[in-house]
């Protein structure tokens, strides 16, 4: 005897699927900087490591500012959003980047990676999903640099955009 198939099939990744590998992405590398004298002696330029860290810093401290400038305009989100901002700015620091400490939040337009400016949405479903949406592009971006890096950046920058891929998550599906 058969069983029928299941009536609801879940779109998108399982939360065991997408915590594990979170979890998982976090053990390999800890968000360290992973010491750069390996990177070089493993075939990697030290321009191209000096010029990907320095890109990825920037990146992750215009995502600090996004984070930012969503809780400037949206106060009651402050909480929800405070760990997933730590985060980050976690990911600035480990890519040898800084952010101003303890900010949380005065600006009020938001500055993607590339330094466009865009002002925030006004209202709250909509800002986190554009949050959302930015932590998924630079989470895209950095999985698509990894055959360019040499091995502990490579290992870091996939760690980090494991941990992008789960902000987004939380920051949509997870808010049920």
């Amino acid at each position: 005897m058969s069983y029928p198939p299941p009536l609801r099939v879940p779109s998108g990744p399982r939360r065991r699927a997408l915590l594990a590998s979170a979890a998982g992405a976090a053990l390999l590398s800890g968000c360290s900087d992973g010491g750069g004298k390996s990177e070089e002696s493993a075939g990697g330029s030290q321009s191209v490591t000096r010029k990907a860290r320095a890109l990825a810093a920037r990146e992750s401290a215009g995502m600090v500012g996004r984070y930012d400038a969503v809780i400037a305009t949206h106060p009651q989100v402050a909480e929800r959003l405070a760990p997933l901002r730590a985060e980050v700015v976690r990911h600035t620091e480990a890519f040898g980047g800084t952010t101003a400490k303890g900010s949380t939040g005065t600006a009020s337009p938001s500055a993607s990676a590339s330094g466009e400016v865009s002002s925030t949405p006004a209202t709250e479903k909509d800002a986190l999903a554009e949050l959302a949406a930015a932590e998924r592009a630079l989470s895209d971006r950095r999985m698509a640099a990894l055959v360019d890096v040499p091995g502990e950046l490579a290992r870091l920058l996939a760690s980090v955009a494991a941990a992008g891929a789960a902000h987004a998550y939380l920051l949509t599906e997870g808010s049920g």
